[in-house]
């Protein structure tokens, strides 16, 4: 199975910061549809108004170093964002994504031939990316991240189990 998605390019060293201004961290509680008005607000003034439902971002390098802030997850989850795919992650930045839903590629192979505006096909049970450029294969996801993945995060996934 496979799915179709809109790119949305950005660089390396993303940090939470550009994510989800720490302006907001303590003045907007955990309304969701606030968190998502101001994604990647100061990196790119337009997304949070054009982002829709099931689109990708990819980045860089070092994708989401920083502060251990949630928001810049919940965010953009909360704006339909389907994944990030980065050449690499920081590793709370990961950890805080499978939390919460986000899916997280590792696959720097493709970066470079991605743009703002593109589209791929993630072809999850075959651990691939397809897009104008070719194919590229990613490391497929533990079973265990996947489900979580899967039931939108580790609190719907742990209510399914019990």
């Amino acid at each position: 199975m496979h799915t179709t998605h809109r790119i949305w390019k950005y660089g390396d060293n993303i940090n939470t910061d550009v994510i989800f201004p720490g302006r907001y961290t303590y003045t907007i509680s955990s309304d969701r549809t606030e968190l998502a008005q101001h994604a990647l607000e100061d990196l790119d003034p337009t997304f949070a108004a054009n982002v829709q439902p099931g689109d990708v971002i990819v980045g860089g390098r070092n994708w989401g170093n920083g502060s251990s802030r949630e928001q810049a997850v919940t965010c953009l989850v909360a704006a339909g964002v389907r994944a990030v795919i980065a050449a690499s992650f920081a590793r709370i930045y990961y950890r805080n994504a499978i939390n919460s839903g986000l899916l997280v590629i590792q696959c720097p192979a493709v970066i470079p031939h991605l743009q703002t505006g593109d589209t791929i096909e993630l072809h999850l049970d075959s651990a691939q990316i397809v897009c104008a450029a070719g194919t590229f294969d990613f490391p497929r996801l533990p079973e265990s991240v996947q489900s979580i993945v899967e039931a939108g995060g580790i609190i719907p996934y742990l209510q399914k189990k019990s």
